[in-house]
């Protein structure tokens, strides 16, 4: 039992990153019916541009207060990955966006390679490691030797994620900005003639998408303190997995997806062999695909006859 709460912790904890990073791919997805195959070499960008940041105010400048740090380079990296973001948009997606439907997807496989060659030539092929920012823990269960502790990078990404799951929730569902957004996602040629500024709305997502990412960045270094050029292909399509698994389009869903998948891979590394877990969390993606295609908490497309 102890074993297993532990393995709780650890898996929630990976869920909540993989989450975050999903909830960029499903905005995407449901706004324009593409998947953004850059959005992981997205994330690892962030987490290159957080590790600078950490350095430059801990190292460099010699900024003592852990808090103060973590919020100067969350701000930071939030900003200038939604940069990236935007960039991206304007410059691979929207001209295509006319195109047929391959010329996006290959776009955005050509986005991911060039981000990933280029931070191997700025940053070198070594992995990049960081010192501990924030150590110390809560004890949940001790018994017989074997403690059962929840850190506190832990709890702050299970509280980031939370946070930002209703936030974003609130900003699709109740605010003008998620009512452009969801106009666009029905039908783009008629939201235009309403007057929604459809380029602005799609690419704020992507900007929103990258800002997401840029937090899970942070997170992420934060949490294992190293980060290498090829960190965003697996996590990636581990978020991608997660956000087809919660259902494609549903924000909740996404950050469902990626906890189901976090979970999978720590319990089935603890009980089992450490070198299938992703094998166990693919092969759950295509049980509740079979059974439930749209997802667990994806709504079935209705087509127009």
């Amino acid at each position: 039992m102890d074993v297993f709460l532990q393995q709780l912790i650890n898996g929630l904890t990976l869920g909540s990153i993989y989450g975050l990073i999903a909830i960029g791919y499903t905005m995407v997805f449901g706004i324009i019916g593409m998947v953004n195959f850059a959005h992981g070499d997205v994330f690892m960008v962030s987490c290159f541009i957080s590790l600078i940041l950490f350095l430059l105010l801990t190292t460099w400048l010699g900024v003592t207060s852990i808090v103060l740090a973590f919020l100067v380079v969350l701000v930071l990296a939030m900003a200038l990955t939604a940069l990236w973001g935007w960039a991206i948009e304007l410059v691979a997606y929207r001209p295509l966006r006319g195109s047929f439907r391959l010329a996006p997807l290959i776009s955005a496989i050509g986005v991911s390679i060039f981000l990933s060659n280029f931070v191997q030539v700025v940053q070198g092929a070594r992995n990049k490691s960081m010192p501990p920012v924030l150590s110390g823990g809560i004890t949940v269960l001790e018994r017989e030797g074997y403690t059962v502790v929840l850190s506190y990078k832990q709890g702050l990404i299970m509280v980031v994620t939370a946070v930002l799951l209703t936030g974003f929730w609130y900003l699709v569902q109740r605010t003008p900005f998620g009512r452009a957004q969801r106009a666009c996602e029905q039908d783009r040629k008629m939201a235009a003639l309403l007057g929604i500024d459809v380029d602005r709305t799609i690419s704020l997502t992507f900007v929103l998408g990258a800002a997401l990412a840029a937090v899970a960045g942070v997170l992420y270094v934060m949490y294992y303190g190293v980060v290498s050029f090829s960190d965003g292909f697996v996590p990636g399509v581990k978020a991608f997995t997660a956000a087809v698994l919660g259902g494609i389009g549903s924000l909740p869903g996404a950050v469902l997806g990626g906890l189901i998948i976090g979970l999978i891979e720590t319990f089935w590394s603890a009980y089992f062999s450490i070198e299938y877990k992703d094998v166990a969390a693919f092969s759950i993606l295509a049980i509740v695909l079979i059974f439930m295609p749209s997802g667990i908490l994806g709504r079935p497309e209705v087509e127009k006859v």
